[in-house]
């Protein structure tokens, strides 16, 4: 699977979900979401954070930027369907802990997994409120316990890329940053219905939604800009 430099971000092409997801698993690597705002605010420390391990398109800035770059058929891997797709396709054979959300989010979570994919392994969960460093100590040391082959870490980032990257060396695993799709999955957060997403605009829903979005939204103009001349 081929990867492009955006911005300094390299960032991976698939061309299906079943490729990235294999690529993941072969690899034990740590799955991160790429979009436009990571590509045009990249600093040096976000570049290597995502650089030393599996950035995907996970918005149509960074589909269009990785075509510009030749990557013809590579597709958007929404982040928050990826973690779905990975249970659906492993839920009978891999076992998988999740960490993430407030209380009532990750057990509703739970609940929610185990009505959906019957016989699902959930080694163990928690909350994301993980807040001293003997805390993700003991979070790292139950991970071992339980030998998970998947871990899905939903606490935003780039606070879940480094958490996951701590737990990551005492424990090979697949892991991927959820950011709020514990939220969206339960129903607590309403995501853009199905043609906006399809239409690649689900940006635009969500700025209509919340008109407060306009200054983030601003930016991608920027981007879109920047990407019409080449600048990536």
């Amino acid at each position: 699977m081929e990867a492009k430099s955006l911005n300094g971000v390299m960032t991976f092409a698939p061309t299906s979900r079943q490729e990235l997801m294999k690529y993941a698993f072969d690899h034990h690597k740590i799955m991160v979401a790429v979009n436009a705002e990571k590509i045009l605010h990249a600093t040096d420390d976000s570049r290597a954070l995502i650089n030393r391990n599996l950035g995907y398109p996970d918005g149509i800035g960074a589909v269009w930027a990785l075509q510009k770059k030749g990557a013809k058929n590579v597709v958007k891997i929404p982040g928050c369907e990826l973690w779905l797709d990975m249970v659906s396709h492993y839920y009978k054979t891999k076992s998988f802990y999740l960490v993430g959300g407030k209380q009532e989010i990750i057990e509703d979570t739970v609940a929610k997994l185990n009505a959906d994919f019957k016989g699902i392994t959930i080694c163990n969960y928690r909350n994301g409120y993980v807040k001293t460093e003997a805390e993700e100590l003991a979070l790292i040391e139950d991970i071992k316990k339980h030998n998970p082959d998947v871990v899905f870490v939903a606490m935003g980032s780039p606070k879940q890329e480094n958490v996951m990257e701590r737990i990551q060396k005492s424990h090979q695993a697949v892991y991927q940053g959820l950011g709020g799709s514990f939220d969206v999955y339960t129903g607590h957060v309403k995501r853009a219905p199905e043609w906006w997403v399809k239409n690649n605009m689900e940006w635009t829903y969500r700025l209509l939604s919340q008109p407060s979005r306009i200054k983030r939204q601003i930016h991608l103009v920027r981007f879109f800009v920047n990407l019409h001349l080449n600048r990536y």
